[in-house]
Parts: C-alpha cells; structure tokens; sequence
C-alpha cells in the first residue's frame, strides 16, 4: 500500500464533501445555476477521482511500478487542474472564461492517470502466481 496516496485520497475525498455541501448550501445562494453546475462538476469528479487514488494505493501493494505512481500523481493534478479550474470558474463567471482553458488539461491527466493504471494492471496477470 502507497501511505502518501492514501491519506491523499482520505483528504481529498472529505474536502470534495464539505466543497458539495458549500455548493448545496451557500454558493448556490450567490452563483447562477449555470455556475452552480460546474461547482457541483468539479465536486464531483473530484470525489470520482478521490476513489482512483484509493485504488492506486492498494494496487501499489500488488505492482510497485512507475506506472501506478504516475497513475496517482496524474489523478492529483487532475483533481487540482480540472476540479480547481472549474471551483475559481464558478466565481468568476463571465470575466474569468479564460480559466477554462485549465480544465481540458487536468482531465488529459483524468485520462491518463486512467490509462497507467490499464497498463499496470496489465502487469499483475504477468507476475501474480497461479494456484
């Protein structure tokens, strides 16, 4: 087990809580609803990807390779770009579109983080004996 994406994942997945429960009660009183949906966006694939860094801390158990701890750092600066973008974008509608920018990048990390561990799980068949 990987210690450091663990807590990470424990951390990010309470955080994306108390940022939804915000979003529920007092941003929804200050942002349009259009604002409001890419609030609750960004809580919510912060806590999807709070869930993959908890896989990428068991599965490390298993498969101590780059590719599953590339797998957890891509899912962290996905959670900061994407979910982060998306968090400063709701306060700062319309003048702030140019943020948005940011988005697209954290979720190429969503997917990549993705793809690395396809490729690790790839190596489990390979080195876990057969009983």
């Amino acid at each position: 087990m990987h210690k450091g994406f663990l807590q990470t994942a424990f951390i990010m997945g309470a955080l994306s809580v108390i940022i939804g429960a915000m979003g529920a009660h007092a941003v929804k009183k200050i942002v349009d609803e259009q604002a409001l949906q890419i609030f609750e966006t960004a809580a919510r694939y912060q806590m999807y990807h709070s869930f993959a860094l908890l896989v990428v801390a068991f599965l490390y158990k298993e498969v101590k390779n780059k590719s599953v701890l590339w797998a957890g750092r891509c899912f962290l600066l996905g959670i900061l770009l994407f979910s982060g973008s998306l968090y400063s974008l709701t306060f700062l509608l319309p003048e702030g579109r140019k943020l948005g920018m940011i988005t697209p990048i954290g979720g190429l990390f969503f997917i990549a983080g993705w793809l690395l561990l396809f490729y690790a799980s790839r190596k489990i068949n390979a080195s876990t004996p057969v009983n």
